[in-house]
């Protein structure tokens, strides 16, 4: 590892997710201009929470995120490009780096959420394979990448959040174990309609790009 563990910004996490989300999602516009990398970051779709980004606040993040060497500034075109190197700096599979793009991007999840979630990035053969990334991340000897929280009443399973931000806040409990079930359920349906929402909005930028 060639840094320390950094405590990134909230818009930090998000532009670095960002670029390593879209990398995988659309390659052929990647790396991405600036005003590419601020329609991703401001997305409506599988972001938690939804951002209002302008341009001032995202160059700021990558002029951070490249003290670190997780951003790099792309030469060789009339429109500065930028790309992360995530895997590189933190010294994780491309597996793993699927898993935190998606927790930076939507908050804490479940491996199941995950599996789902990081099908773009990554397909997971089985949740017991996220499981099994999940938990060399947590134990790195290098320091943890990932926790996990500790279950809240009337949940089935246990969530993982990143620790690219510092430890997270403590949780309020959930009241009533039947609306914490009804909220999971939920959760996983919003998952499912958010994937679909993305990968749409995601082909019609891309049909724009070719076309322009």
């Amino acid at each position: 590892m060639s840094l320390s563990l950094p405590v990134l910004s909230l818009v930090e996490t998000r532009v670095l997710a960002t670029l390593v989300e879209k990398q995988r999602t659309v390659p052929d516009t990647y790396p991405l201009s600036i005003n590419a990398l601020a329609a991703g970051c401001n997305q409506k779709t599988s972001r938690n929470p939804v951002l209002e980004l302008g341009e001032p606040e995202i160059l700021q993040a990558i002029d951070s995120l490249k003290d670190l060497g997780l951003v790099s500034e792309v030469s060789g075109s009339r429109v500065a490009r930028f790309a992360h190197n995530l895997e590189r700096q933190l010294g994780v599979p491309s597996q793993s780096a699927a898993l935190l793009t998606v927790l930076m991007l939507r908050g804490p999840q479940t491996a199941g959420e995950l599996r789902l979630n990081c099908e773009r990035l990554h397909k997971f053969a089985d949740i017991s394979s996220v499981e099994a990334f999940l938990e060399e991340l947590a134990e790195r000897a290098d320091g943890a990448l990932v926790l996990r929280l500790a279950r809240l009443p009337g949940t089935r399973e246990e969530r993982w959040t990143h620790l690219l931000s510092g430890q997270p806040a403590a949780e309020s409990p959930v009241a009533g174990t039947g609306k914490a079930a009804a909220s999971e359920e939920l959760a996983d349906l919003k998952a499912r309609v958010g994937a679909l929402e993305t990968e749409v909005a995601e082909l019609k930028a891309l049909l724009l790009a070719k076309g322009a």
